[in-house]
């Protein structure tokens, strides 16, 4: 075989690689394309509404505490009331 017919044929065999190679770039670019218009937005709103949620739990955290502290003593204060009140009746 002269050089001439040892390139053609290993042209020839690396023909259905340089097609796969392009199905594959092919399948790259509507992967890439799929993730900016549907995935990055999905998981920009999902962060968002992570972020405004954790924003709100950790402005009021020492608020529900407080609550909390408040509803004990309101607890403690009507039970002791309800004794007395029977106690009068």
């Amino acid at each position: 075989m002269t050089d001439n017919e040892l390139l053609l044929a290993i042209s020839d065999m690396l023909d259905p690689i340089r097609e796969d190679i392009q199905e594959m770039k092919s399948r790259v670019k509507k992967i890439e394309i799929m993730q900016e218009n549907e995935l990055l937005p999905r998981l920009s709103t999902i962060e968002s509404c992570y972020t405004s949620t954790y924003d709100r739990y950790k402005d009021n955290v020492e608020t529900y505490e407080s609550m909390k502290q408040d509803i004990s003593i309101i607890k403690k204060v009507v039970a002791e009331h309800s004794e007395k009140f029977y106690k009068l009746a």
